[in-house]
């Protein structure tokens, strides 16, 4: 398993999660890896398991970017993962018409800052070489309304815009610099812990959960680590500005019979 041999990747949000399992297997795949997180004793942690690299990084700080820029100046791969619900501390309403100022702004500022500034580091290091992949972790929530989490769904679909952005910028200057977005719906990790439980019922939880998917299943980090390996390897040297969703059919239609 080589397929991204020689190449080194800078994974944001990698102490846990979706982070960590693409970590994982960009390593099995022949990738040297930095994992970066603001959680320094997981991220250090984890990386020492992979014999990999860490480096404390706040995506929403500019200067910690531009360390991450003297420290790591010739990466190939980037995948901009850190993000946030704002739903981490607390079930404070996140509807539009009550979500606080403050609220929306933390999830804006983490989410499409830290996209904006991975994005930034990027193009600046892989334009001296003129080559490399991008890869913005969106969301299912980027392609359509979610009610219950309006600063949310709103980065993420400003993810999704940003990456064409990008794409058409590096495009544009004659540069083999590749931006693309993966956009995700369940897929199970522990963030949805809380609200599953670990009890008797929490088969029945799970299934009510994704009673409305077509495949009648949560999504595995796995899955998701196998678009982004392809993403980032040579096998996808003609795809940049593309939107990959990863949602077991859930934006095919209606799954309702006629």
């Amino acid at each position: 398993m080589s397929r991204l041999k020689n190449k080194r990747a800078i994974i944001t949000g990698a102490a846990r999660g979706i982070g960590l399992g693409l970590a994982k297997h960009f390593v099995q795949e022949g990738c040297e890896v930095v994992l970066t997180d603001i959680d320094v004793e997981a991220g250090s942690r984890e990386a020492e398991a992979l014999s990999s690299r860490f480096v404390r990084l706040d995506v929403r700080t500019e200067d910690d970017w531009e360390m991450l820029e003297k420290l790591c100046p010739t990466p190939d791969i980037l995948i901009n993962n850190a993000g946030i619900t704002g739903f981490e501390n607390g079930t404070a309403p996140h509807d539009p018409e009550h979500v606080s100022l403050r609220d929306w702004h933390d999830v804006h500022r983490t989410n499409l800052d830290g996209t904006f500034l991975g994005c930034r580091y990027a193009l600046r290091c892989m334009g001296k070489r003129g080559t490399g992949s991008i890869i913005n972790i969106s969301s299912r929530s980027g392609l359509v309304g979610i009610p219950g989490a309006a600063a949310y769904a709103s980065s993420k679909a400003a993810i999704r815009n940003h990456t064409k952005t990008v794409a058409l910028y590096a495009a544009q200057k004659g540069w083999t610099i590749r931006c693309n977005s993966v956009h995700p719906a369940a897929i199970l990790t522990p963030l949805w812990d809380a609200m599953l439980g670990d009890g008797p019922d929490r088969d029945r939880r799970m299934e009510a959960l994704v009673a409305d998917t077509p495949l009648k299943r949560f999504g595995t980090i796995e899955e998701v680590a196998a678009l982004c390996v392809m993403l980032a390897s040579d096998e996808a040297r003609y795809v940049t500005g593309s939107e990959l969703s990863i949602e077991g059919g859930l934006l095919a239609g209606s799954a309702a019979q006629p």
